[in-house]
């Protein structure tokens, strides 16, 4: 188990931008050394952190812990729903050294800024199944050579498109490229089914949502956030080209007007509504969509793809939520626990037939009853497997608020795509400039 987190960390190191990787994964600087798992003593009530469940499964999982643990009852603590406003919370919850959080459900991305501020705790990597989930799930749970986090869910992003609509006009599989897409979404414009639809939508409001989307173009593009040494390489014809598709997308019309203003909820309602031919969005999307109370216009309508990219398959943004201890908790005897129960085979098939949030363990993607119930899960995991991580920095949140104002910048027209990423470049390398 060492060898494999060893090897998950090395990776993730090779992927931060020159913001923090000198000194988030070198021997010596400014992150703190990682420290020994501790004695997790103490046991009784606790609180789970997470954002708004809007699903309703979560408490469900939890009732049955407390169910057979009246003495050590766990409280759901729900934040926001807007991821930033989420990380803030936990960490301002950590500089105080408050014992009001316990476990945490950080986007995967935040556990090497928690681990490097040692807000979070190392965890006994031989206490969670870890050889049974996916590599690239475990590598977001990492830091530094130790467990700081228990993958609770991935995610992928994957294109939602409607088959009645390609089939009817003519188009036999979905769209493998931008241009394709671009091409496919004329010719179901012309079908009077389609009248008054946009093609395509994702997420572009300025929140983490638009960090995740901008280094998905780039990466389609054939781009690199950063190189294999931290350096960010965002001024480059390939990055250029990635987040020119976002900009012209909106100008030309094949994303809304109002798609500068979708968050994950926003897009999902206009998919469902039948305004939108394609979108990129989550797993949990699919049985919302596929519900056939009403609420979906779309429902037996629409099928899932890999992202498409510049000039073949694009690649996602590597999502999900990781479970982690907080430093300055009590009762992390309770809490180690509580995590394994959280983060086990069974709930995670259990919360997949009400919320399909993807699952970290290899077996339920090829269980052929699950694909047969939930046929998006092949295509899942191939997001998910070929999936490029955000950048893992100890100092992340500065990393995204520049992503997103620059980025926002060139989508409203304040910048042009080149200067955008041009002042990205800059202000993503001034820290270690200074």
């Amino acid at each position: 188990m060492k060898t494999r987190t060893t090897r998950a960390v090395r990776s993730a190191c090779a992927g931060l931008v020159g913001l923090t990787a000198v000194t988030a994964c070198g021997t010596s600087g400014g992150a703190p050394p990682a420290g020994k798992p501790g004695t997790f003593e103490g046991r009784g009530p606790i609180t789970y952190v997470a954002g708004k469940d809007t699903t309703g499964t979560v408490q469900a999982v939890l009732d049955r812990w407390n169910e057979a643990h009246p003495d050590e009852k766990v409280t759901f603590v729900q934040l926001p729903t807007d991821p930033d406003a989420q990380r803030q919370q936990m960490i301002q919850n950590a500089e105080i050294k408050s014992d009001a959080f316990t476990v945490l459900s950080l986007d995967a991305v935040w556990t090497t800024e928690f681990a490097a501020h040692r807000w979070v705790d190392r965890l006994p990597a031989d206490r969670f199944p870890l050889d049974r989930m996916l590599d690239p799930i475990v590598g977001t749970a990492t830091y530094r050579g130790g467990l700081y986090a228990v993958p609770a869910t991935s995610d992928g992003g994957m294109l939602y498109y409607r088959t009645d609509l390609l089939r009817r006009a003519g188009i036999k599989r979905p769209p493998v490229t931008w241009a394709e897409m671009k091409a496919d979404c004329a010719k179901v414009k012309m079908l009077p089914e389609a009248r008054g639809m946009s093609c395509y939508a994702g997420q572009f409001q300025k929140y983490e949502g638009l960090t995740v989307n901008v280094a998905e173009a780039v990466h389609s593009a054939g781009g690199t956030v950063a190189d294999a040494r931290g350096r960010p390489h965002l001024d480059t014809p390939q990055a250029r080209a990635g987040l020119d598709f976002l900009v012209d997308a909106l100008r030309d019309g094949t994303a809304p007007k109002e798609a500068i203003t979708y968050q994950e909820e926003d897009a999902r309602r206009a998919f469902q509504d039948g305004k939108l031919v394609f979108e990129r969005q989550w797993p949990y999307m699919y049985p919302l969509a596929a519900k056939k109370d009403g609420s979906s216009k779309v429902a037996g309508k629409f099928g899932v793809a890999p992202l498409p990219g510049l000039n073949g398959p694009g690649a996602s943004s590597l999502g999900g939520h990781n479970l982690a201890l907080t430093a300055s908790a009590k009762n992390k005897a309770t809490a180690l626990d509580f995590m394994k129960f959280f983060t086990n085979e069974q709930n995670q098939r259990f919360s997949l037939k009400y919320a399909p949030a993807a699952p970290t363990y290899a077996s339920l993607y090829r269980d052929p009853a699950l694909v047969k119930t939930y046929p998006y899960l092949p295509t899942l995991k191939r997001s998910i497997l070929h999936a490029v991580p955000r950048p893992r920095v100890f100092q992340y949140g500065d990393l995204t608020a520049a992503v997103q104002r620059e980025a926002y910048a060139a989508l409203t027209g304040e910048k042009s795509s080149a200067q955008a990423l041009t002042d990205l470049q800059r202000a993503l390398r001034q820290p270690v400039a200074e």
